[in-house]
């Protein structure tokens, strides 16, 4: 899968994007003032993310612009729900490629994609102070919940939102 618009690529993960997705992921946490503990900071699997979405059900993005690494995000099944229910995850863009329609870009590339896995809902966590992130995740459809679903271990997180899956948004 590879969508590409004017000098940018959206594309899946690569074993060779490990180090550059970490480190953009840590730098925007650094930036944005995000605990280190309790949110995808401490979460082990960052410095492997390729292949930590070679599982079933789960795929991994990253927004490539004149062969740099710009934003990044990904959908897995949502960990200790008996639901049927992905999350959205990771989702971090650098300074520079925010405010250009590149996340409504890549929650598009992520919804059709948990519709492909036949997921029934899309789930997401963030924080209280993100409100650009939060008021994206509006205008995508997202609602608000007045608690958290699952175990993600990012008790740090306190906005928690999900969208129903229809078969008929995005294609």
């Amino acid at each position: 899968m590879e969508k590409q618009r004017i000098g940018v690529v959206i594309r899946e993960i690569q074993s060779a994007d490990n180090e550059k997705v970490a480190k953009l992921i840590r730098k925007v946490l650094i930036e944005l003032g995000v605990p280190k503990v309790g949110t995808a900071y401490a979460d082990i699997s960052l410095d492997q993310m390729f292949q930590n979405y070679q599982k079933p059900k789960a795929a991994y993005f990253v927004v490539e612009e004149q062969g740099c690494i710009v934003g990044c995000a990904g959908i897995a099944q949502l960990e200790y729900d008996k639901g049927n229910v992905c999350e959205l995850q990771k989702m971090y863009f650098l300074e520079e490629a925010r405010g250009r329609g590149l996340g409504a870009e890549m929650i598009k590339i992520c919804y059709n994609r948990a519709l492909e896995f036949e997921y029934e809902y899309i789930y997401l966590e963030t924080m209280p102070y993100m409100k650009a992130a939060q008021k994206l995740y509006l205008k995508s459809g997202f609602k608000y919940l007045e608690g958290p679903m699952g175990d993600t271990g990012h008790y740090s997180c306190s906005v928690w939102m999900i969208k129903p899956l229809h078969h008929s948004f995005l294609e």
